[in-house]
C-alpha cells in the first residue's frame, strides 16, 4: 500500500501526542527510583525548557497531517518517514517507562535520539517547514534530554562519577553529537536551536549554584551557536 508509511507515520505521531495524558506526568526521576537519589542534578535544564513539548508536539503533528493529505506516497518523504517512525513508536510508551525504570527509559531514549537524527538526516530538501523543521527540533531535543537521561541515570548508581561529574562529561558529549549532526546535516538550524534552548536551560538552572557547570553549557552554546551561523551561510540555498 503506497500510502501506508505516511498513514502509520500519523497514527504514531498521534500516540506520541496523547501519550502524556494517559500517564502519571513526569519531571525527573523520583527518589526511589535510584540508589543515589538525582534531586535537581546539574545536568538537568530549568523546568521552563520542557515546555518545548507543546511546540515540538503540534509542530510534529501538523507534518504527519500534511504528509498524509499532500505527500501520502512521496519516496522522499518514506524514506525519513520509517525511521521517525520508529522513534515515535519507541517514544508513545516513554513516560511510563521512565516513572517505573531509569535505566530503561535511558536506553529507550536513545534509540528515539538515533532514530530521530537518521529521519533528518534523510528529510526531503523541499518542504523544510513542513518536515525537516518539526524533525530537526525533536531530533535536538532528543540528543540534550539522552545525555540529561544518562547523567542522571549514571550518577544515580554511582557510577565512575560524581553528579558533577556526569553533568560536565554529558555536556561535552551532547555538545559533540550536536556538532556532528549539525556537519552532517548543514542546512537544518532547528536541530541546534533545539540543544542551545537546553543548554540555555542547564545555565539557567546552574548558574546561582553551580557556576562552571552553567559556564560550560554556556561554552557548548557559543560553539554551537557559530557553528550554526556558519554552516547556514554555507549551505546551498
Amino acid at each position: 500500500m503506497k500510502y501506508a508509511l505516511s498513514i502509520l507515520t500519523l497514527i504514531a505521531t498521534a500516540a506520541f501526542v496523547v501519550s502524556p495524558a494517559l500517564t502519571s506526568p513526569f519531571s525527573g526521576f523520583s527518589e526511589n527510583q535510584l540508589p543515589i537519589p538525582q534531586i535537581d542534578p546539574p545536568v538537568q535544564p530549568a523546568g521552563y525548557a520542557f515546555a518545548i513539548w507543546g511546540l515540538i508536539y503540534a509542530w510534529l503533528s501538523v507534518s504527519a497531517l500534511f504528509g498524509v493529505i499532500r505527500r501520502g506516497a512521496d519516496a522522499d518523504w518514506d524514506r525519513a518517514r520509517l525511521p521517525l517512525l520508529i522513534s515515535l513508536t519507541v517514544g508513545a510508551p516513554w513516560l511510563w517507562v521512565a516513572n517505573q525504570s531509569a535505566i530503561w527509559a535511558t536506553i529507550l531514549i536513545f534509540v528515539m535520539m538515533v532514530f530521530a537524527v537518521v529521519a533528518l538526516i534523510r528529510a526531503p530538501h523541499s518542504d523544510r517547514w513542513w518536515f525537516q523543521a518539526p524533525v530537526g527540533l525533536y531530533a535536538g531535543w532528543l540528543t540534550a534530554a539522552s545525555f540529561v537521561s544518562l547523567g542522571s541515570t549514571s550518577a544515580g548508581y554511582g557510577i565512575a562519577m560524581d553528579q558533577m561529574g556526569w553533568a560536565y562529561t554529558c555536556i561535552g558529549l551532547a555538545l559533540l553529537v550536536a556538532l556532528i549532526v549539525q556537519n552532517r546535516r548543514k542546512a537544518a538550524p532547528e536541530y541546534g536551536a533545539a540543544v542551545i534552548w537546553a543548554l540555555v536551560g542547564i545555565v539557567v538552572a546552574n548558574m546561582d549554584v553551580h557556576v562552571l557547570v552553567a559556564a560550560a553549557a554556556g561554552a557548548g552554546i557559543v560553539i554551537l551557536g557559530l557553528t550554526i551561523t556558519r554552516n547556514t551561510a554555507l549551505a546551498p540555498a
